[in-house]
């Protein structure tokens, strides 16, 4: 009998400690969700504290602390009239479970705030406009102009030049070799000449070229840099020549054009040499 009491007494404390551990580890916060017009400010008014403001999808998501009472938020944005929202508590479910396992989780409960959910995860906190304040006018957002298109047809050329800002864009040009002193030459290849013309070869200088320059290619757009490469020939005598080309549009974003050649020696045959053996071998083909 003495045994059957202390096992009785030994799982009530484990029923009591478990209730009280499940409380202590719950989350003494909880996310609402404030629907509202974009650019709304929410304020604790009780604490008086700030908790963040609508954002451009509508909604704002805060982590509120849990407490006994429902807590007042206010709502404010220029233009509409401000209003306080009441975000009501209700008693946790978990709670009727302390209240049968005695004062102990019924006290931690209360004492933490934790014996308490707020009733909603979403609430809705829409603005009416005020009416008595007159409208304010919209901000105006400085617009950059934009290029002029070129008329259907027209060539892009020297004689007839864009208007755009791409057409001056400048970058960082490192272009070396070895040996140095290779000449450097560059042109513009276009896949779309209505707009991009096409350039002959020209002399820059010679190698190591380290300087920031303009492209200076005319009728060229952000849009249709794509479709523009970059030649560049290096050039010395004595060495093959070495060509590399270079996507406009990927210059632009890098800001710069750089690049390392490694000159080949050109292989020169001799000629006299060659014809010597060549007539050596007829004789000795004649006499056999």
């Amino acid at each position: 009998m003495r045994n059957k009491i202390i096992l009785s007494f030994a799982a009530a404390g484990v029923l009591l400690l478990s209730s009280s551990c499940a409380t202590l580890t719950t989350k003494s916060t909880q996310e609402i969700s404030f629907k509202g017009v974009p650019g709304t400010q929410l304020k604790d008014v009780d604490k008086n504290v700030p908790l963040g403001f609508v954002g451009d999808n509508g909604f704002a998501t805060v982590n509120l602390k849990k407490q006994l009472k429902g807590k007042r938020v206010e709502a404010s944005r220029e233009g509409y009239t401000s209003q306080n929202f009441m975000l009501d508590t209700k008693i946790r479910g978990r709670f009727w479970w302390n209240i049968l396992l005695g004062i102990i989780p019924i006290a931690i409960d209360a004492a933490t705030g934790q014996m308490m959910v707020y009733d909603k995860d979403v609430l809705d906190v829409t603005l009416q406009k005020d009416t008595n304040t007159p409208a304010q006018p919209e901000p105006v957002v400085a617009v950059k102009p934009q290029p002029q298109p070129q008329p259907t047809g027209q060539v892009v050329n020297r004689n007839t030049p864009g208007n755009t800002d791409m057409e001056k864009a400048v970058i960082r040009w490192y272009i070396d070799s070895e040996p140095r002193g290779a000449r450097i030459s560059w042109r513009v290849i276009s896949n779309d000449p209505a707009e991009v013309k096409n350039t002959n070869e020209t002399y820059m200088t010679t190698t190591p070229l380290e300087e920031t320059r303009s492209l200076n290619i005319l009728g060229l757009t952000y849009e249709n840099s794509n479709n523009v490469t970059i030649e560049v020939k290096i050039e010395k005598r004595g060495y093959e020549t070495q060509v590399k080309r270079y996507n406009v549009r990927m210059a632009l974003d890098q800001q710069e054009i750089s690049s390392f050649f490694e000159l080949v020696p050109k292989v020169v045959k001799n000629y006299r040499n060659s014809r010597n053996a060549t007539s050596s071998s007829s004789k000795s083909s004649k006499k056999k």
